[in-house]
């Protein structure tokens, strides 16, 4: 009985844990969807509530790690729920850094509200788009155990780094022929680099779901296109 009662705490405490990584996925992916609409819209004030909201991503990230190393000490976890939990505490790291860039898109979007863009944003928010379908992939693929899922957030990245070459060489080209757009296409290729090292920690969170589940060691890059294959400008 005192075994089964110990399992139960476990069970409860480690639910409690994903539920805490899965509110700290969704503001952290917030933070990114909302800097990135900012930008697109030129609204000021919700770039500012992203920036605002970077100290509160921050005490979550710490509270999950202070929750984690209490549940290893209270209980001394074996085989998966050590792989569980080690694995909560590294992906909230990787989701207060995709915050992080979040913010980094709101600043962007001050930067730029009210000055016109040198063209329509087109690939930008579908980086955005193709970004939180991963992420939303990913921690489904955490909480059901879906090994085929967490691969599958990987093979996106393709994509993502797809659009990020595009919008470098479409902004290049332009500030060639216009330096006077120089500041412009400047800060929306690094809005591009953002979001696309937005998806990479992406990548990091699905290898750490694969290895809760499995218990292997996995690469995201075994589920991507062959490197030969992808549309690389050798950048």
């Amino acid at each position: 009985m005192k075994d089964l009662n110990v399992r139960q705490t476990i069970d409860a405490e480690l639910e409690d844990l994903r539920r805490s990584l899965l509110s700290l996925a969704g503001q952290a992916g917030q933070a990114v969807k909302n800097g990135l609409w900012a930008l697109c819209n030129q609204d000021r004030i919700l770039a500012r509530e992203v920036i605002d909201g970077d100290d509160r991503l921050d005490r979550q990230t710490l509270e999950i790690d202070d929750k984690c190393l209490l549940f290893i000490a209270r209980f001394q976890p074996m085989a998966q729920d050590l792989r569980t939990v080690s694995a909560i505490s590294h992906m909230a790291v990787d989701l207060e850094r995709i915050g992080d860039l979040g913010v980094n898109v709101a600043k962007f979007a001050v930067k730029l509200a009210g000055k016109p863009f040198v063209k329509p944003l087109v690939d930008l928010p579908r980086m955005g788009e193709l970004f939180q379908e991963m992420l939303d992939g990913t921690m489904r693929a955490f909480i059901n155990g879906d090994v085929d899922e967490a691969k599958g957030a990987c093979a996106l990245d393709d994509d993502i780094d797809d659009l990020e070459r595009q919008v470098f060489r479409e902004m290049l080209l332009m500030m060639m022929e216009n330096p006077r757009i120089i500041e412009e296409g400047t800060a929306l290729i690094t809005v591009a680099r953002t979001l696309e090292r937005a998806a990479d920690h992406v990548t990091n969170l699905a290898e750490r779901v694969l290895y809760a589940i499995t218990g292997e060691v996995a690469s995201a890059s075994s589920f991507r296109r062959p490197r030969g294959s992808r549309d690389d400008d050798g950048r």
